[in-house]
């Protein structure tokens, strides 16, 4: 199966700089890192349509290389809530407000239809000509496929098992990303119980990489060039890296957030869903522990998330990290501050002088 699929997309190194969401993705850090030769991923999760195409359009300017977006594929929830825990959610949540001088809420409503508005930032994705489009949370629409493939467009699904991982394949996308569990962020799993699937990197990997022909690409706490090599050893054809560009200088990452990153080490994260109803992993803040016992009573995402919103833009406006939500992997203690296309060549060189190394010890068994 070789390493086609990177001259196909028209990449020199197999780097790709994970689409978070939120705002760390500028489109500087993108630009920055295809044009050392990676694949810059602009997070696009919650973009309005206007702002993804200003931003595609920014990194334009800055690129001519390639790069992706990154989206999220709607969810069908059940939009009940269960009156209990809307009501003792609301009442913690309204404790917060207070303290942070916010005006009290009720937000009772189901958020914007996100199903018009992923179709509205597709219409982006094709119009604007993106070269690559990754998603995560879900498979895409077979009619979605195939415009992406009338486009010309490179398609890279998420999965955190083999199944989803097969089921991505049948679909017809082109790669898919095996998401360990050390990963920052939301997790990608859409066809099992977040329990059911979490699955580390070491694990996981090898096992993608037997059960499907398509290149699998390693993600999960990866931070440097030892964790390159060895996502390679284990049949990886790309790696994607989060969290080590959250403390580039080209990162959008608010700065608490980055010093934050830096001062923490690796037993610093966990699980949660009190942010956003859907489980990602993210540095421990006060929020975290406030509302631990309400982890079972969390109201499904995206509802969660925009009955957090208010809270944690104000937190971000004041620089208070108790309130905001940190994401980050488990990976945490190497952790470093520099230029995003000096990440992307140290990385990439040090897992070649790794992977060369190793060759040369196999060797002097025979």
């Amino acid at each position: 199966m070789g390493i086609d699929w990177i001259t196909k997309v028209g990449i020199q190194i197999p780097i790709i700089q994970a689409g978070m969401a939120g705002g760390p993705t500028t489109p500087q850090l993108v630009a920055s890192v295809s044009n050392a030769g990676g694949l810059g991923t602009l997070g696009s999760g919650y973009m309005k349509p206007g702002d993804l195409r200003d931003a595609i359009r920014q990194t334009k300017l800055q690129t001519e290389k390639p790069f992706a977006v990154n989206l999220f594929i709607p969810e069908k929830n059940n939009r009940s809530i269960h009156q209990e825990h809307g009501q003792q959610m609301e009442k913690a949540l309204q404790k917060i407000r207070l303290r942070l001088g916010l005006a009290e809420q009720t937000q009772t409503q189901w958020p914007q239809s996100q199903e018009s508005l992923f179709e509205q930032q597709m219409e982006v994705v094709i119009n604007e000509e993106v070269p690559v489009f990754s998603f995560t949370f879900g498979r895409l629409s077979q009619e979605w496929i195939n415009l992406c493939k009338q486009a010309g467009i490179y398609m890279i699904g998420t999965a955190t098992s083999v199944h989803e991982a097969e089921q991505l394949e049948k679909d017809g996308v082109d790669a898919v990303v095996a998401q360990g569990y050390e990963a920052g962020g939301h997790r990608g799993t859409f066809d099992h119980a977040v329990e059911e699937a979490c699955i580390g990197s070491m694990a996981l990997l090898p096992q993608v990489v037997d059960a499907v022909q398509i290149p699998v690409i390693a993600a999960g706490g990866l931070m440097d060039g030892r964790g390159v090599a060895a996502a390679f050893l284990l049949g990886a054809q790309a790696v994607q890296m989060g969290t080590a560009f959250l403390t580039c200088y080209e990162s959008g990452a608010h700065p608490a957030y980055q010093e934050k990153l830096l001062q923490a080490e690796e037993t610093d994260t966990r699980l949660t869903k009190i942010y956003s109803g859907k489980s990602a992993r993210g540095l421990i803040t006060a929020m975290m522990n406030e509302l631990a016992d309400l982890e079972d009573a969390t109201l499904p995402y995206p509802i969660q998330n925009e009955w957090t919103r208010d809270i944690r833009n104000r937190a971000a406006q004041i620089g208070n990290v108790d309130y905001m939500s940190l994401w980050a992997g488990q990976g945490i203690r190497l952790q470093r501050r520099r230029h995003a296309a000096e990440l992307v060549s140290e990385t990439w060189q040090d897992a070649l002088h790794r992977l060369d190394d190793w060759g040369k010890i196999a060797r002097s068994f025979l």
